[in-house]
């Protein structure tokens, strides 16, 4: 249905807009999702297509399983193929228009459980890099650390004797955060032998590389996937992960929204509120386990004749 007018529209995008090959595919691809669903409902003239038309075939393709995303680029397609029908005189209006996609389901950031928390931080070994990396991941767990506040972090910014941090976030923003016991054990082995990587004194960075330079992004993320596996580790832990795990924890045991909120640097509550739903998923698991009425029924057994 409508061939010929969905072959010129992918011509126009060929020649004119000089899309990629990729790119036509894809429209392609929506054209006849959206050519299927007008046979559904037996409409054979593009003119007479209406905004609710549109609807039912975002509502029906959403049936089917396409996402929020799917969706979104299927209905963006529909609207550049109908301004180009419009221009063609085709039809004398855009039934795509003000219509949005379904949102999807924000998915849930990967945490770590406590004991697996601290068999990942808990890297063994006297050797300069691994009193590096000890220190960088408890520092990053224990005060909910971005990967860009840990790398960024001066010395004069620590200050073991009081246990604190102070951090410049997203924004321009400065916190003070507390640092753990463990932290601040491994920080003072690791500043007692940072000096075996430095080649410039003046450098101010508190975890440099081998190269004596402040670490990069890039650096901590590959150690990262390495200790993972150094760590027998099931799935590979990014930074983000032990942020994720500190946060979850924190909202665990306190309960306390508002100070996650203030811990992580969040600007707005909303950010912090996906943490309420791992911290609820645990909660099930341990009622589902725990209390009697809220087991499953056993499947009653025939009795022996």
């Amino acid at each position: 249905m409508y061939q010929q007018e969905r072959a010129e529209f992918i011509e126009f995008l060929r020649s004119e807009k000089q899309l990629s090959v990729h790119t036509q595919t894809n429209y392609e691809r929506d054209l006849q999702k959206f050519a299927d669903s007008c046979k559904t409902y037996s409409l054979t003239q593009l003119a007479d297509i209406r905004s609710q038309h549109i609807r039912q075939m975002v509502a029906q393709l959403h049936r089917q399983g396409l996402g929020g995303k799917s969706l979104s680029r299927w209905l963006s397609a529909m609207r550049s193929f109908f301004a180009f029908a419009i221009r063609k005189g085709w039809a004398k209006n855009n039934p795509a228009d003000a219509i949005q996609a379904p949102k999807s389901p924000k998915k849930l950031p990967k945490t770590l459980d406590v004991d697996q928390t601290a068999q990942f931080v808990n890297v063994e070994g006297d050797s300069v890099l691994a009193l590096r990396d000890r220190a960088l991941l408890e520092l990053i767990y224990s005060s909910g650390l971005r990967l860009a506040e840990v790398v960024g972090l001066n010395l004069h910014d620590v200050d073991l004797s009081d246990g604190m941090v102070t951090v410049l976030g997203k924004g321009n923003k400065t916190r003070m955060l507390p640092i753990g016991s463990h932290a601040i054990a491994a920080l003072i082995d690791w500043l007692s032998h940072r000096k075996n990587l430095l080649k410039d004194s003046a450098e101010q960075a508190i975890f440099i590389s081998q190269k004596g330079t402040r670490i990069t992004h890039r650096a901590v993320q590959m150690r990262m996937q390495q200790l993972s596996v150094q760590q027998g580790m099931d799935t590979p832990v990014h930074p983000h992960m032990l942020r994720h795990s500190f946060a979850s924890h924190m909202l665990e045991s306190s309960g306390d929204l508002r100070l996650v909120q203030e811990m992580l640097g969040h600007a707005n509550i909303s950010t912090t509120q996906i943490y309420t739903h791992l911290d609820f998923q645990h909660l099930a698991k341990v009622y589902d386990s725990a209390h009697p009425r809220a087991q499953r029924k056993k499947e009653p057994q025939e009795r022996p004749e």
